[in-house]
């Protein structure tokens, strides 16, 4: 799961089908906490491998004679309860593994500038979050991080078993494995996240698309005026931009103002300065006008959910249908009285993509010190059932429990120090040991509303390298931080006068020579993978 709109590049066809196969199989989890993904998987050593700690203390014949402490990096703000977590897990890391794990997060503000920085930095890390939204197939093909391939079999021979097959290839770049992908299969594709009691009370139609969700808001400032109408922060690219961009069936976040649609992979063109473009950001400077979207929306630095789980916000442009749920899940907690809906995306587009293995992952970047360790704590953290459940739900008793098969959070979402999730370790969920609230029945109906409609990902894959326009790639991001967000965000007065500024400033800074070379690398591999 990813907090914002995902970056998608390219996958092929046949790997895209296999994907949905492997997803209609476990059809996305069920109630009990177990998705019976043995036999269906593609693995039938999946069942062995998947039982708890006996099945991951064998010897992998890797040294631990030294102690070490590994450097874990996650994106987005750390739980309450996580040094009790990380205390519990060293415990059991120092006596099996002769290893301590530092738990690191990033912050949700400006995780994507940190997230370079810690690449970049040479600071000895051993284990980072990686997707497609983090760039992981460019940071891998620029060397960024360690091949997996030799050193699966020796530190993690398990954890190589109990990945498909297939997953492995598909998370690939240049025909080696760079990270270990997450194997729950679910949709992360956006939809409308609002406030029904607040639309039932007020007589509002339904978001199903642009103009009923305008409508919504609309209604929301008329009888609610206190109220924020939508949650936003300055990342107005993924929270406006590109959820703009995925209702109008683009590929997902292209970068370099780059326009390629779904039906017609083969076609790019340029969005930034079409009228495509024009009639999206004069939208946006309407919601403004309306005060939908802050004034000082450039600098609001909260989650995205949280506001909508207090009731400051009546709703969010987009969300996945995972995300929903949590916040769902809390609003039940705090406000029982409050209700929240969801309208997927693929309704009104009449597609739906399944998750690709690239989106959730984790890699050994260059810098680490302790490469077969980390692995082998990874193994730990997806196939020891302790260390798994120990790490995505917390403290049986203290922070949840389970009543009829189903999770169920102690307290409240605010007095509680680890919810559901709460390291944000999408990438190590296992589906034999998941836990679901009774909330993830509604989950499941999307899911299976979203088969119906579902398509491959074809976009996953493709691995830019931007090595021969890094200078100008690094002074067209700051192009777009000066003249184009606030644009984003209906911030400028003169929409077409601001456009032709940004443009003006974007060729400048050497927008026509990356457009042109992304382009080469784009046709190159929609025709290597013969996709039409």
């Amino acid at each position: 799961m990813r907090r914002k709109a995902g970056r998608k590049t390219m996958v092929t066809l046949t790997t895209g089908v296999l994907a949905l196969s492997l997803l209609a199989g476990c059809g996305g989890g069920n109630s009990n906490g177990s998705t019976g993904s043995a036999g269906t998987d593609g693995n039938p050593g999946t069942a062995a491998v998947t039982q708890g700690a006996e099945a991951t203390g064998a010897d992998t014949g890797i040294d631990t004679s030294k102690k070490v402490e590994l450097q874990f990096y996650m994106l987005g703000d750390a739980p309450k309860d996580l040094p009790a977590i990380q205390a519990e897990i060293n415990k059991m890391a120092q006596e099996e593994l002769n290893a301590t794990v530092k738990f690191n997060y990033t912050s949700w503000t400006d995780w994507d500038q940190k997230y370079k920085l810690l690449l970049s930095s040479g600071q000895a890390i051993d284990l980072i979050f990686t997707a497609d939204w983090t760039q992981y197939q460019s940071y891998a093909k620029r060397g960024a991080f360690l091949a997996l391939d030799d050193l699966l079999p020796k530190a993690a021979p398990e954890l190589q078993q109990f990945v498909p097959a297939p997953m492995w290839e598909d998370v690939k770049v240049d025909g080696k494995i760079y990270t270990v992908p997450a194997t729950f299969k679910e949709y992360v594709t956006n939809g409308f996240v609002y406030r029904e009691d607040l639309r039932k009370k007020y007589n509002l139609p339904e978001p199903k698309d642009l103009a009923s969700y305008e409508a919504y808001m609309d209604g929301i400032a008329k009888n609610e005026p206190d109220m924020m109408t939508m949650s936003l922060n300055s990342d107005v690219g993924n929270n406006l931009h590109y959820i703009y961009t995925e209702l109008h069936k683009m590929v997902g976040a292209l970068p370099y103002g780059m326009g390629v649609k779904y039906d017609s992979p083969t076609t790019v063109y340029s969005y930034w300065g079409s009228d495509e473009q024009k009639e999206e950001l004069k939208m946006m400077k309407r919601w403004a006008d309306k005060g939908f979207i802050p004034k000082n929306v450039l600098n609001i630095k909260d989650t995205m959910q949280d506001p909508v789980t207090s009731g400051k916000a009546a709703s969010m442009f987009g969300d996945n249908p995972n995300r929903f749920n949590d916040m769902k899940m809390k609003i039940s907690t705090t406000h029982p009285d409050w209700e929240l809906a969801y309208s997927p995306f693929g309704l009104t587009t009449g597609y739906a993509t399944p998750v690709h293995p690239i989106h959730n992952g984790f890699a050994i970047p260059k810098s680490s010190k302790n490469p077969e360790r980390a692995l082998a704590f990874y193994q730990k953290m997806v196939l020891d059932k302790r260390y798994n459940q120990l790490t995505q739900y917390g403290i049986e008793g203290k922070n949840y429990t389970v009543e009829d098969g189903y999770y169920k959070l102690v307290g409240t979402s605010t007095s509680n120090g680890f919810t559901r999730e709460g390291m944000n370790g999408w990438a190590w969920r296992n589906p034999e040991f998941m836990l679901f609230d009774k909330g993830f029945d509604g989950v499941k109906a999307i899911f299976d509303e979203l088969d119906k409609i579902q398509k491959p990902d074809l976009f996953l894959g493709f691995a830019e390298d931007y090595t021969s326009y890094q200078a100008e790639k690094a002074a067209l991001e700051q192009v777009e931080k000066q003249y184009l967000f606030p644009l984003e965000a209906g911030l400028v007065d003169d929409v077409d006068k601001g456009l032709e500024t940004f443009m003006q400033k974007a060729k400048q800074a050497g927008l026509e020579k990356i457009q042109t070379e992304w382009t080469k690398q784009w046709e190159a591999y929609v025709a290597e993978k013969d996709i039409k």
